[in-house]
């Protein structure tokens, strides 16, 4: 009798024990799915920000080509040096984004 009730406290226990670790697992891995669907949405809003971001830097860059074709804007005054450095973080901006669009 007494070890009826020894082996019954102890499998009671133990069962309890596993139901509370079963509960808190499960907990868990809810949090886990929760987050995973933000990153998620958090990353697809980074690609159309990216894409949208690409486009605008193509179409300055065309835009600057065209507007600098006979090269009037490279002179050494204001507009000159104003024009360059855009063309030069444009040029860069361009060169980086073809980059990531390559390696994917």
């Amino acid at each position: 009798m007494l070890f009826f009730i020894i082996t019954t406290t102890i499998l009671l226990g133990t069962s309890t024990y596993l139901g509370y670790r079963v509960w808190f697992l499960a907990g868990a891995v809810a949090d886990l799915q929760e987050q995973d669907e933000e990153t998620v949405e958090y990353i697809s809003l980074l690609e159309s920000s990216n894409t949208y971001m690409y486009d605008q830097i193509k179409k300055s860059y065309m835009a600057m080509q065209e507007i600098d074709r006979s090269g009037a804007f490279e002179s050494e005054d204001e507009t000159g040096t104003t024009f360059r450095l855009l063309k030069e973080v444009i040029t860069e901006l361009k060169e980086q984004f073809d980059a990531e669009t390559e390696e994917k």
